[in-house]
């Protein structure tokens, strides 16, 4: 069985749409030690992080054998990393920051079993919307924004704060599936897989060949 390292209800709600058995366990990790400036570099150490210490968590357990899949999600402007806000001010100066001008948003995917990895990090260049300020502050007052990335959610349904993508849309939202798709078909080959719809787009004709990722395996 499929372990997923992540407490985050958006992750549990993609994965579920591929139709893979998977259990939920997550370990205490201090995300805060990777300094790493390079938005790409930097997401994919703590996605890697999660996954080692959630590893070393079940060593002992019945679950040892299975693979663990960690993610993690930044946002980057002009090089600049932004992570979750953590009051009102950071989550205005970041909705400013990103208002009306491209971004990208990195995702990495990390599947950890007993010391093996495979390892991708997906970047999605986004277009946000020249939103107002009355839009910003009610969004704010909303409390979405504290639990992400940027400080937005790209399918919240009142603020739309988005006006395009080049890339994957789901790994804006926090697990890109159809690379996640693709590593399981090579990790469990055995396990059938839903092609799942996320916002009517078919995940097995999903533009993977246009995203730019890296794979690493160890």
């Amino acid at each position: 069985m499929l372990i997923l390292g992540s407490t985050s209800p958006r992750r549990r709600e993609l994965l579920s749409e591929l139709g893979v058995e998977f259990a939920v366990h997550t370990a205490e990790v201090d995300e805060d030690v990777i300094t790493t400036p390079d938005p790409a570099d930097n997401v994919l150490g703590r996605a890697r992080l999660k996954g080692e210490v959630l590893g070393g968590a079940l060593r002992d357990t019945k679950d040892r054998d299975s693979w663990i899949l960690t993610a993690d999600t930044t946002v980057a402007v002009d090089r600049q990393i932004l992570n979750k806000p953590a009051d009102f001010g950071e989550a205005w100066e970041m909705l400013s920051l990103l208002r009306g001008r491209w971004h990208q948003v990195y995702t990495a995917l990390v599947f950890y079993r007993a010391g093996k990895t495979v390892e991708r990090v997906v970047e999605t260049a986004v277009e946000m919307r020249p939103y107002t300020a009355d839009e910003m502050k009610s969004y704010i007052q909303s409390g979405d924004p504290f639990d992400k990335a940027g400080g937005y959610a790209i399918q919240h349904p009142q603020f739309r704060p988005v006006k395009q993508i080049s890339g994957c849309y789901t790994s804006v939202v926090g697990l890109p599936l159809c690379h996640v798709r693709d590593v399981l078909s090579d990790l469990q080959p055995d396990e059938p897989l839903k092609d799942g719809k996320i916002s009517g787009q078919n995940l097995q004709s999903c533009r993977l060949c246009q995203l730019r990722f890296a794979e690493k395996s160890r």
